[in-house]
């Protein structure tokens, strides 16, 4: 399995015809899913930031008929966004923990983040991130979370994570306090967009929201 991602930030005064737009393209969008065996594929919006996930077969790759068809799908939008990621490459992977992945999404509860990264950052960040694979070594990671990745494109950090609810524990003081250690070292590099650290900070930011799936 390979996952993969995508980044857009929706213009100003733009969100309807973003959504209208989706709504659109929705039909002939999953029927390429389908047809490509594109799975688990969802999009996340918060404020004007939008993130998308998906996993494919492995040695996927995009052909030219493919580009084409995303082309007629974007003129339905007209302008209502503009791309963060570049369309059809890769975004960078800064961080992965897939563990063992949970095939049922049933009792999945998700975590989605977005940061932006202090411009000149990205490396720091980097290395932060692979000094904790290292640490890891060839231990998988059972659960509670699985499926974990973070991406990053034109300065953004896009996190995406799988919770298997049935594993979660109530959280310690030392949970908490390894937490706030770790978090405040990384605002150093970055600034959240999502509320994931507000309990430590005292600042109000939106919680992300899924708007479309397809599986």
């Amino acid at each position: 399995m390979e996952r993969h991602a995508f980044a857009l930030k929706i213009k100003d005064g733009r969100t309807a015809d973003f959504r209208s737009g989706l709504g659109k393209v929705w039909p002939e969008l999953t029927a390429f899913l389908d047809s490509h065996k594109m799975v688990n594929f969802s999009i996340w919006t918060v404020e004007q930031m939008v993130f998308g996930y998906y996993e494919t077969e492995d040695g996927f790759a995009f052909t030219d008929e493919d580009k084409a068809a995303a082309a007629v799908w974007e003129a339905q939008y007209g302008d209502a966004y503009d791309w963060i990621s570049t369309p059809f490459e890769e975004m960078r992977l800064m961080y992965h923990d897939f563990g063992i992945v949970r095939q049922s999404k049933e009792l999945i509860r998700h975590r989605v983040f977005i940061t932006k990264l202090v411009p000149g950052s990205e490396e720091e960040y980097k290395a932060r991130h692979d000094a904790l694979v290292d640490a890891r070594g060839d231990k998988v990671n059972e659960g509670p979370d699985s499926n974990f990745s973070i991406w990053n494109a034109g300065g953004y950090i896009f996190g995406y994570d799988e919770i298997d609810t049935t594993m979660e524990k109530d959280r310690t003081e030392a949970d908490d306090q390894a937490d706030i250690a770790w978090e405040t070292r990384m605002l150093e590099i970055m600034s959240w967009l999502t509320d994931d650290v507000d309990w430590i900070t005292g600042e109000h930011h939106q919680n992300i929201r899924r708007i479309a799936y397809h599986n």
